[in-house]
């Protein structure tokens, strides 16, 4: 049977991170990480447990109102249990927190914007792009970093149409393009970055975006021009998209005498202009 393939998506509750994925053409939110927000709770799935013994009608519609949805983790996708917002309207009953009602107010707004965009493909776009500029990104690394989302989307949308299905493959390929384009796979690449759940092209410099652009793009290429069908003949497709790219790095690398792979994360680089800051304003 094949899994289904999700995309997790980072929300953002007053500075408390909120993962959510879609599912039947809306958002479902994972469960824990609604009660974290709500409850800063030390073990939170106790927590759920206490409540569902204290909320009988919770406890018994609790199948109803939660689904287990494949969510992207540090440890690799894993099944957490999810609601959509009329489930996590229900669940938020149960919790006695003064967060609640912002909490509600902030979840109409976020499945409000799932319509808007689904009416309107362009406003997921803008929205991602105002997201990383309050993050503090540059405009030119935003430019990089939504041209290789495009690219990226066309290149999946090709492995699916080519026969590709399971997310694991997914996962094969994209490290076959990491392994050639950077000598990293994408979860050693995480670890050279010293990066544990955080998306790891959102801490790519402008070269290692570019260049991860290049294998992926490179990669579609071959595939489309090669009629590359199956699991088999698209890593081959990975694997040769991946060298275009690589080899280009080391040319790079051979004549700027620096090296494309940095350690450098954005983590490190707000917490720097933090610092510059506060060191200003003495």
């Amino acid at each position: 049977m094949n899994k289904e393939i999700t995309t997790t998506k980072i929300a953002i509750f007053r500075k408390r991170e909120i993962r959510k994925t879609i599912h039947n053409n809306e958002w479902f939110f994972v469960v824990n990480d609604v009660v974290s927000a709500l409850t800063d709770s030390p073990n939170v799935q106790d927590y759920i447990k206490k409540m569902r013994k204290r909320d009988n009608e919770l406890s018994k519609g609790w199948g109803q109102f939660v689904t287990p949805l494949s969510v992207k983790t540090s440890g690799g996708n894993q099944k957490l249990n999810c609601a959509n917002t009329e489930g996590i309207f229900r669940i938020i009953q149960s919790i006695p927190s003064p967060k609640a009602e912002p909490f509600k107010r902030w979840l109409a707004r976020v499945g409000y914007e799932r319509i808007q965009e689904i009416e309107n493909p362009e406003l997921a776009t803008k929205r991602t792009r105002a997201l990383y500029k309050a993050k503090g990104y540059s405009d030119e690394w935003i430019e990089k970093r939504m041209r290789g989302i495009a690219i990226r989307e066309e290149l999946t949308d090709q492995w699916q149409k080519r026969g590709i299905k399971e997310q694991k493959e997914y996962e094969i390929l994209t490290a076959e393009i990491s392994k050639a384009t950077f000598e990293m796979t994408p979860s050693a690449y995480k670890k050279h970055k010293g990066l544990k759940r955080e998306n790891l092209r959102d801490h790519m410099t402008d070269l290692e975006l570019i260049f991860s652009m290049l294998g992926e793009a490179s990669t579609k290429e071959i595939a489309v021009n090669k009629s590359a069908q199956g699991f088999g003949e698209n890593k081959q497709a990975a694997f040769e998209g991946g060298a275009v790219a690589g080899n280009a790095r080391k040319e790079l690398e051979r004549k700027s005498g620096k090296r494309v792979i940095s350690k450098e994360n954005y983590l490190k680089l707000s917490q720097s202009k933090k610092r510059l800051k506060e060191v200003s304003n003495d």
